[in-house]
């Protein structure tokens, strides 16, 4: 049995939030310059399909045999949980404040455990309730639904996220009570990266845009990078590198405990977007956010902690 280092499992999960928050900002400067939502989808499942195979091909390659009866789970989880996610994660972060798009999209961590409540018939703890609460009047906050002035679409496609990224949490935990974590990585990217292909149209994408160069706008629009270097930052330390870091912290902590350093990857990236894009959300706003992520957080510890299975 694998010794756990949870001080160790902290460093790794708060690594990767920084990561998926800086990540953010990233993709709205990547979008903003001309690559498609779908095309943002194709490279960073990509990137991260390719290493995490070869990783399992490194180290089990007999891991990649799967039982049939678990194909339709990994489709799920490739098309909607992986692949809707980062879509819709993508566009919602072009449309809105980073700020509070992942806000938004994070809300799934409120109904991951009503889901598992009404249809799993899963033990939850009574603080559901207050966390549902906490989270709606916060919500109703940030939105200041009084007197709305955030872009409609960018707020369905950030309840969009919330639903694909529940679907994500839910088909996730269960199909890792059968596979290795890296195993449903390299099936989840991997699938995402089929699916998405054909609606990439990567053959009609402009290699000159690729060779070009992207400013990082915002307090950074003295910097300009290739295009290239922008893509390839994302596809590995915004995407296979958190989620590596997310999988080594697992080995460490519980999935309760993980998903709770997670929940500062929404201070993380609206911070990050305050220092690089010059994105200021209003005290209000601010307020809000507080009462919503206290009611995430007691969300995500409702429910009862699960095994996940990894590998060494």
């Amino acid at each position: 049995m694998t010794q756990k280092h949870p001080t160790l499992g902290v460093i790794f999960a708060l690594s990767a939030a920084i990561l998926f928050g800086l990540n953010a900002s990233t993709t709205k400067v990547i979008i903003s310059a001309g690559i498609s939502a779908e095309q943002v989808v194709f490279i960073r499942s990509m990137f991260t399909g390719v290493i995490a195979i070869s990783w399992v091909l490194f180290t089990s390659p007999k891991a990649l045999r799967v039982p049939a009866r678990m194909i339709p789970r990994l489709l799920l989880l490739g098309v909607i949980g992986v692949g809707l996610l980062q879509w819709s994660y993508s566009q919602a972060v072009f449309y809105l404040p980073i700020g509070i798009a992942l806000l938004l999209e994070y809300t799934a961590v409120l109904w991951v455990p009503i889901i598992a409540l009404i249809i799993f018939k899963e033990k939850v703890k009574k603080q559901i309730w207050l966390g549902a609460a906490l989270v709606l009047g916060g919500l109703a906050v940030v939105a200041q639904i009084w007197d709305s002035q955030l872009n409609a679409l960018g707020v369905f496609y950030a309840f969009l996220a919330a639903a694909a990224l529940t679907v994500h949490l839910i088909t996730g935990e269960r199909i890792q009570r059968t596979l290795p974590t890296n195993v449903t990585l390299a099936y989840g990217m991997g699938i995402a990266t089929l699916f998405f292909l054909p609606l990439a149209n990567i053959g009609e994408l402009d290699l000159s845009l690729l060779n070009s160069t992207i400013n990082l706008s915002g307090n950074f629009s003295a910097i300009d990078v290739p295009m290239w270097l922008a893509l390839t930052f994302m596809g590995i330390f915004g995407s296979f590198l958190p989620m590596a870091l997310t999988y080594l912290a697992l080995r460490n902590l519980s999935a309760t405990l993980v998903g709770v350093v997670a929940t500062a990857e929404t201070i993380l990236a609206a911070f990050f977007a305050l220092l690089w894009l010059g994105e200021v959300i209003t005290l209000t706003q601010f307020l809000g956010s507080i009462v919503v992520i206290a009611g995430i957080l007691l969300a995500q510890t409702a429910r009862e902690s699960k095994t996940v299975k990894v590998v060494d």
